[in-house]
């Protein structure tokens, strides 16, 4: 695995188990185009249980057969080898569930940096059709003053928090 460096912007891909069949070539024209390809939908991760419910909203609601969901993790540092080791564990099983719920493909990169302006970057780079997040606790005046407000050709959605078992 290489660390490539980009601007300050220190990344690495994920590799994830070979998931999807391989699939022939359209036989007709019209199944080429648009709708075979697909949209590209980013979802914030991490460890907490509402990245989990924003990931499982993700790809119950907003996820078609061909869209490609791109889950973007931050890390401080590359250097803990056992916070990287649990991030690509926690990765594998959500691509493995993104085919099994929604039949969508996954791919996966672990960002070093700050959480937000790592998945902005990401945003940046892959234009998605949507950025997907949980709130982590946050009440609604704090989501509003969120640290995303340049994304004005995409929308985020900032999911709910995952229901509270008393």
């Amino acid at each position: 695995m290489e660390t490539l460096m980009e601007e300050e912007y220190n990344w690495r891909e994920v590799v994830l188990p070979s998931l999807i069949p391989v699939v022939p070539a359209p036989e007709l024209d019209r199944e080429t185009g648009e709708r075979r390809r697909g949209r590209d939908i980013i979802v914030a991760v991490d460890h907490g249980p509402n990245s989990k419910h924003a990931f499982d909203w993700a790809v119950t609601h907003l996820c078609r057969l061909a869209d490609t969901v791109h889950l973007v993790h931050a890390v401080s540092s590359f250097k803990n080898e056992i916070v990287y080791q649990m991030t690509q564990v926690l990765m594998e099983k959500l691509a493995v569930e993104a085919f099994e719920v929604a039949m969508v493909r996954s791919k996966a990169r672990i960002v070093e940096g700050d959480a937000g302006k790592a998945i902005c970057k990401e945003a940046e780079r892959l234009k998605p059709a949507a950025v997907v997040m949980g709130t982590r606790g946050r009440s609604l005046i704090q989501r509003s003053l969120s640290t995303f407000p340049h994304f004005t050709y995409m929308p985020l959605l900032e999911n709910v928090q995952a229901p509270r078992i008393s």
